[in-house]
């Protein structure tokens, strides 16, 4: 049977960038179309105030990137905090990618920012803090693709670090067996970074651009991090 994933998408692309990428809901299901486990997928775009209806249930739900920032005050990102704090209260599992990385943790205690560090772009690699029975297939190291200038500074109280850098301490993080998130994004493919990276170029400045672009000659473990989402959602919560 398939896990029902609920995508909460948070941003829209670029005009130039549409035609070929649709949305961050859809790169998220070409991603998970690759992965092992049968899921299906519903996309809901939370900025123009989209959410499934009361009768619906899923099996988690996931909270894309965004341009904006988590720590926002626009009346949808405080629509979503809301949604997210009473799903979080119900039990469901919710998961995070860049922005909802960053949102989840504020939401639930910790805290999101503009980081010191400045733009995180390209490719990124990092140390994996912690293992689970769900982080299969089995990495010594993750290598994803990044795109922020946020970062969560603060983790919640009983969140777990799973992936770190001296650039991005809190890259990825669990709590318990209901919440995983990552800062690095496992849907984005390289042809996309580099659109992003050429559409930043004067906002990155030369040396940061040209490294990001560099970066790109690397390969990234986005299908490995889709497989540990979906187990992380199919495992059952341990018997007390």
């Amino acid at each position: 049977m398939s896990l029902r994933i609920c995508i909460l998408e948070t941003d829209i692309l670029r005009p130039e960038l549409v035609d070929q990428y649709q949305g961050y809901g859809q790169m998220f299901q070409r991603l998970f179309s690759q992965q092992p486990i049968a899921a299906e997928f519903t996309v809901y775009n939370v900025m123009q105030g989209e959410y499934p209806n009361d009768e619906l249930t899923f099996d988690a739900y996931l909270v894309t990137g965004s341009k904006a920032d988590s720590f926002g005050t626009d009346p949808w990102i405080q629509t979503l905090k809301e949604y997210l704090l009473s799903r979080y209260e119900r039990g469901d599992k919710l998961l995070g990618v860049c922005f909802g990385h960053q949102l989840l943790a504020l939401l639930l205690g910790g805290k999101s920012e503009r980081a010191t560090q400045g733009w995180g772009v390209g490719t990124h690699n990092y140390k994996l803090a912690a293992k689970a029975p769900w982080m299969s297939p089995v990495r010594e190291e993750l290598t994803l693709l990044i795109s922020h200038q946020d970062q969560v500074t603060a983790l919640p109280e009983n969140a777990t670090v799973i992936a770190s850098s001296d650039f991005c301490p809190f890259a990825a993080y669990h709590i318990n067996d209901q919440v995983l998130c990552f800062q690095g994004h496992p849907e984005f493919i390289h042809d996309y970074s580099r659109a992003l990276l050429d559409l930043r170029q004067e906002a990155l400045g030369s040396q940061i651009y040209s490294k990001g672009v560099a970066s790109l000659e690397q390969e990234h473990h986005g299908a490995t991090v889709a497989e540990w989402m979906m187990r992380f959602v199919a495992q059952k919560p341990e018997a007390a």
